[in-house]
């Protein structure tokens, strides 16, 4: 009898450890308040940025719009620097952060992250004489020459993945793609968004683009620690919009056409 009491007892301790948690979890206190806050920079384009109405728009915002309507709540766009992106979120001035942040180790110690829900990795935009080519081992050689941005993760892929090619960068992308443009050299390497954007636009038709990603440069969305709950929703979120075709909805306007750039600044 004894035995059968304190299996009562655990049980009963469980269910309530499990009450609590849930009455805890920022998803139950969004649900609660009726609003969704999502902290964001609005200057990573374009993920989020202003439009010339002073309105934050873009690929970032529209996955915002529809977390906040399948949680039937309203969405409160909160604009907040990045460097103190991460300590608002721990002293609750939102309650997520949806703004293109890379996956990384070091902020994995203070947030927690959902699966990755876009890859920034880099990818390459190629000179169309090279029609043959098909991975970026076919362009290092001796000759070839590759080109990049100075001092980003771009330089960083080059130098790692270009043994042989030589590598020549730029102050800027547009320095840096029109080189290839122009025939003064084979390859470009860069961020796979600014890739898609550029390709989508003065590169259509004159570039050949190599969309493999060649580096592993995640983004998630980052909460805080010690909320299953809450991780658990936007990880079942994130696989319901790859499948049911929204993802792939937001993706087309905003990655793969550029209309949206005459409301931009």
């Amino acid at each position: 009898m004894k035995k059968l009491i304190t299996f009562i007892f655990i049980v009963a301790s469980l269910f309530a450890a499990d009450f609590d948690l849930w009455k805890k979890s920022t998803l139950n206190q969004v649900i609660n308040k009726g609003q969704l806050r999502v902290c964001l920079e609005p200057g990573y384009v374009p993920f989020e940025m202003r439009d010339k109405h002073g309105r934050i728009i873009g690929f970032d915002v529209d996955i915002a719009k529809k977390m906040a309507k399948d949680m039937g709540v309203k969405l409160k766009l909160v604009p907040t620097a990045w460097d103190g992106i991460i300590p608002a979120l721990m002293t609750n001035k939102c309650d997520i952060i949806i703004s293109g942040m890379t996956i990384t180790q070091k902020r994995n110690l203070k947030v927690a992250f959902s699966d990755p829900y876009f890859l920034v990795g880099q990818t390459l935009l190629v000179n169309k004489k090279h029609t043959g080519v098909k991975s970026y081992k076919d362009l290092d050689k001796p000759g070839m020459i590759i080109t990049t941005k100075l001092g980003t993760t771009g330089e960083i892929a080059a130098r790692k993945l270009f043994k042989h090619a030589t590598i020549k960068t730029f102050d800027s992308e547009s320095a840096a793609v029109q080189e290839v443009l122009n025939n003064r050299a084979d390859a470009f390497i860069y961020d796979k968004p600014y890739n898609e954007l550029f390709m989508a636009g003065k590169g259509k038709g004159r570039l050949i683009y190599l969309d493999e990603d060649l580096t592993y440069e995640p983004l998630g969305f980052a909460i805080n620690h010690g909320d299953p709950d809450f991780l658990n929703w936007l990880n079942n979120f994130l696989r319901q919009i790859k499948h049911d075709g929204t993802y792939e909805k937001f993706y087309n306007r905003w990655f793969k056409n550029t209309d949206w750039l005459k409301r931009v600044q």
